[in-house]
């Protein structure tokens, strides 16, 4: 998120990255829950004892649906409303951050499968006026696996505190803006050498999709995704007007002010986002999302293929680890089992989705977290690990 969320990166340290091998198979559907063995069934105490910590970070309120053929379990912890006591309801909708990505690569997918988008293709192909020219390696498939090597942004508003977030939440951004923000410098590594994770990536995969398609990216994954997977609780701001409010029962984002007291967040304009995080949806969408996606409702298995291959192994992370981030996905071992999803957060906000490829398992949470600039990995690890017990 532009505006000072580190997003997508909360199961990062969670457990180790799968090597490239595994990544590449099997094909969705087989056995992949680590090693083809059977998971036992939810562990409903670890599960349940991993929700009701809201002080590891400090939370207001969490919701945690585990389904799959192993077996099912949901439950919350916690309000979603702390002025109103309000209890977590079943289809409160969430700000869910990166998991939009999740959305983007996967209409990106659909539209190279049918031929309209060259994923080798230099993005200055589709995008000429907004890239400049020293950036005209970068492709979109490197755009979408995180191996751009764009440069670092600058300008932007300092979101550290309440305080701050309350004074900037409204500020309307462009989408052109926000790219112009992180393009002034020189490219920081040689594209597709590297791995960095870098929300404007997918800022500019939304807009290579619309010089595509002819439509805002939000109409065309409204109409690709959300209405024939019947996602009647998730929506992207962009598609409406970028309006402020989140329409029907919805968990509120809150963070600590200075003096101790709750400022509420929920409100906020998205444009700062756009396609790096602007997602609102509910657990039970993004449960019904990522079962499509797995079991290849969404895409065919060569496109779908993509999503689960992590790029080469020379490929490292910046800092030298193992690259984690494929098409549009992440992906973590857990107790031994593997797990490919992706997470998100916005201010008040921090939520996961995650399964096995042969969907022996599926989790998905949200939480959320009081503390500006608060670490979301103990909850997320915490879940991950009680999701996997026993296992």
């Amino acid at each position: 998120m532009l505006a000072g969320v580190a997003s997508g990166t909360a199961l990062a340290a969670v457990g180790t990255p799968v090597p490239v091998a595994a990544a590449d198979t099997p094909e969705a559907g087989r056995p992949d829950a680590g090693g083809g063995r059977r998971l036992p069934p939810p562990d409903a105490r670890a599960l349940r004892a991993a929700l009701d910590d809201l002080a590891h970070p400090r939370a207001s309120g969490a919701q945690l649906r585990v389904s799959g053929s192993a077996g099912r379990w949901y439950g919350t912890s916690g309000v979603s409303d702390p002025s109103s006591g309000r209890p977590v309801g079943l289809n409160d909708k969430v700000r869910a951050g990166s998991v939009t990505k999740a959305f983007v690569a996967t209409a990106a997918l659909q539209l190279a499968d049918e031929g309209r988008l060259r994923l080798a293709a230099p993005v200055r192909h589709h995008l000429p006026d907004l890239l400049p020219e020293r950036f005209g390696a970068v492709t979109v498939a490197q755009l979408l696996d995180h191996t751009s090597g764009l440069p670092d942004h600058v300008g932007l508003p300092d979101m550290s505190t309440a305080e701050a977030v309350l004074r900037h939440r409204f500020d309307r951004w462009t989408p052109q803006r926000i790219v112009a923000s992180a393009t002034g410098g020189e490219l920081k590594f040689r594209p597709g050498t590297r791995q960095e994770y870098r929300g404007v990536n997918y800022v500019l995969a939304a807009l290579v999709i619309e010089q595509v398609t002819g439509r805002p990216y939000g109409i065309e994954l409204r109409d690709r995704l959300l209405r024939p997977l019947r996602l009647g609780h998730t929506s992207f701001p962009s598609a409406e007007g970028y309006p402020r409010r989140i329409r029907g029962p919805h968990m509120h984002g809150g963070l600590e002010r200075e003096d101790g007291t709750l400022a509420d967040v929920t409100e906020f304009d998205m444009s700062a986002s756009h396609a790096d995080g602007e997602i609102v949806t509910s657990t039970g969408d993004l449960h019904r999302f990522l079962s499509a996606l797995f079991s290849g409702a969404l895409l065919p298995q060569r496109q779908l293929r993509r999503m689960f291959t992590l790029p080469p192994k020379q490929v490292r992370m910046l800092d030298g680890s193992p690259a984690r981030y494929s098409t549009g996905l992440q992906t973590v071992t857990v107790e031994g089992v593997e797990l490919w999803g992706k997470t998100g957060e916005q201010h008040g906000y921090a939520t996961g989705m995650f399964a096995t490829r042969d969907q022996q398992r599926r989790l998905v949470w949200t939480f959320t977290p009081v503390e500006p600039g608060a670490d979301p990995s103990p909850m997320s690890r915490r879940i991950a690990e009680a999701a996997t017990a026993g296992s």
